[in-house]
């Protein structure tokens, strides 16, 4: 199989999975090493494929319906848990979150988050790092895709209500 081969089959598992596809798993298949499929992926990326990085994996984005928009939220590395659960109990999809570095300007981080389970999921990882929230004294942006407007209204009261919306 030469390299476009393999990244063409690359881009076709993203285009059909469900989920996040780690690179370890893509190397396994394709039988190269796990640094070789991330120079793949890099130049697909380069080449304009929509690919992100999630902590579980590369996925294809799709855009959804609905309004994409952000949220400013402040809060302890603690409450991480119970602010993304009320963008996802509110039927959002926490796209990614931002920080303004002092050095380096915006940082993003792509999350990819649309349940209960994605949230716990990323929580059992965040424990063995820190957030890039931590940068910023908690201070940060999460892009959200909403089902409606009124699903990203709700989002904020809740937000609001809980002390994490940075107003």
């Amino acid at each position: 199989m030469t390299a476009e081969e393999r990244r063409a089959a690359i881009l076709d598992i993203l285009a059909r999975s469900a989920g996040p596809v780690s690179a370890t798993r893509l190397a396994g298949r394709f039988g190269v090493s796990r640094q070789l499929i991330v120079g793949d992926v890099a130049l697909l990326r380069a080449g304009g494929a929509a690919i992100a990085a999630t902590a579980r994996g590369y996925v294809i984005w799709k855009r959804e319906a609905g309004p994409l928009r952000q949220v400013a939220c402040r809060h302890r590395g603690e409450d991480m848990e119970a602010e993304l659960l009320v963008m996802v109990d509110n039927g959002c999809t926490v796209v990614d979150v931002i920080v303004e570095h002092p050095v380096y300007g915006q940082l993003t981080g792509a999350l990819g988050l649309r349940s209960r389970y994605d949230v716990g999921q990323f929580i059992r990882r965040a424990q063995a790092a820190q957030p890039l929230s931590l940068l910023t004294e908690g201070v940060h942006l999460h892009t959200l895709a909403c089902p409606g407007e009124g699903a990203f209204l709700r989002v904020k009261e809740e937000l609001a209500a809980a002390g994490f919306l940075l107003e």
